[in-house]
């Protein structure tokens, strides 16, 4: 073997330290994966659900890419399920004249008041998505740090009270309401906002519901 040879062979790795430099390592688990995959302290079995109720979880992953663990809760029961999503879409959702983002304004704001998880992780995420992660992070901490417009300000006032404190809303309440540009409808579809979330939010501590753990990397 001529000393060329020799020293080739020296400078080549062998195979195990190769094998080991171009190994992957493991894929990291996303944070809060496991909230996937048990989503409420209940050990409830899914039921069978409706042809309207899968069409709709479809729509939901073919649009988000994944069907909120809200849903999933409910699903133990069609029935339970299928008002929960019809109040939501018709009470909740389709105020005559508040904008999307100020229905996910109403639902954080409400939500941090009672400390809700996921309430607070999904509807701040929401936040983010429609307005600015900026606004998104003041509505869960302290709505009242953000730079808001007068017709906002009365109106995330008038939801956080109306959840501390229901007992003390009063005329004049209502009246700042209508000076900051709203109508009666308007302060009963704020109102009926912030009486969902405020429902939700006891429901989903009751039960530990787990935010989908997407929501906490999206619109950083």
């Amino acid at each position: 073997m001529s000393g060329k040879t020799k020293i080739a062979q020296k400078m080549r790795p062998d195979a195990a330290k190769r094998s080991a430099v171009v190994a992957k390592a493991p894929a990291a688990k996303r944070p809060g994966a496991e909230d996937d995959v048990k989503i409420t302290a209940l050990k409830l079995a899914a039921g069978k659900l409706s042809p309207e109720m899968e069409a709709y979880f479809r729509k939901c992953d073919e649009k988000l890419g994944f069907v909120p663990n809200v849903l999933k809760a409910f699903a133990f029961d069609d029935a339970k399920l299928q008002a929960f999503v019809d109040y939501r879409q018709h009470v909740v959702q389709s105020a005559e004249s508040l904008s999307k983002l100020e229905i996910e304004m109403i639902a954080t704001a409400v939500s941090s008041q009672n400390r809700c998880f996921y309430c607070i992780t999904a509807h701040g995420n929401s936040v983010r998505q429609l307005g600015d992660p900026v606004l998104g992070e003041m509505m869960v901490m302290n709505y009242r740090a953000a730079r808001l417009s007068k017709r906002q300000r009365a109106m995330l006032d008038f939801a956080v009270k109306l959840t501390t404190a229901p007992w003390e809303v009063e005329e004049e309440d209502r009246a700042r309401l209508r000076r900051a540009g709203f109508g009666d409808r308007d302060i009963w579809d704020i109102a009926s906002v912030a009486a969902f979330y405020n429902m939700t939010n006891r429901i989903a501590s009751a039960i530990d519901m787990r935010p989908n753990s997407i929501y906490h990397g999206q619109a950083r």
